[in-house]
């Protein structure tokens, strides 16, 4: 934490090599982010590009004691990708995403493990999609990214117990579109 806070120190002081070493740190986690919310490589590699683009443009306005980093970058991120949206329409369908091998456990199943397994995790994979942005965002910063409440609220702008509220309602919505077969 305290690498963290001179990173960001030296950032702020202009030094490119130390806000480097935050965007290697930082990088693949909010890829992972922006990917779950826009479901194309080439889509979420640029604005996983300007994410980083506006932290460094910003980093002088960051303070260290309202919030954690890695929360600044993905509330940077998420606003990116709700602009995306703004301003223009989803062209790809859900059922064309393919599951990565990054997505699959990492031990070695057989085939037909591997194909059940890649259809599970499609099947969740389509099912948060169906869960409002909100609920989205959470699902993804608390499973996926492990964040705690705290940086997820950060994130987002809400409240610890907005984030609980928003997080048991997904969740539940999650079990019931699995249950019910509706997400395939």
């Amino acid at each position: 934490m305290q690498d963290e806070r001179e990173l960001i120190q030296r950032s702020k002081e202009g030094e490119g090599e130390a806000f480097g070493l935050l965007y290697d740190l930082y990088l693949p986690k909010i890829y992972r982010f922006v990917l779950f919310k826009v479901n194309h490589r080439e889509e979420a590699e640029d604005l996983t590009h300007q994410t980083f683009m506006q932290a460094w443009e910003k980093i002088g306005t960051y303070v260290h004691g309202d919030f954690p980093f890695s929360s600044w970058l993905y509330r940077i991120a998420r606003n990116l990708v709700i602009d995306h949206y703004r301003k223009s329409k989803p062209t790809v369908s859900i059922e064309t995403i393919e599951v990565s091998e990054e997505r699959v456990l990492s031990y070695e199943p057989s085939n037909a493990a591997r194909l059940d397994l890649e259809q599970e995790q499609a099947a969740v994979f389509r099912a948060i999609q169906k869960l409002t942005p909100s609920q989205q965002d959470v699902i993804i910063m608390r499973f996926v990214d492990e964040l705690s409440l705290k940086e997820t609220a950060a994130a987002i702008h809400k409240s610890e117990g907005a984030v609980k509220l928003l997080q048991h309602r997904a969740l539940m919505n999650l079990k019931k579109l699995l249950r019910d077969g509706t997400n395939s």
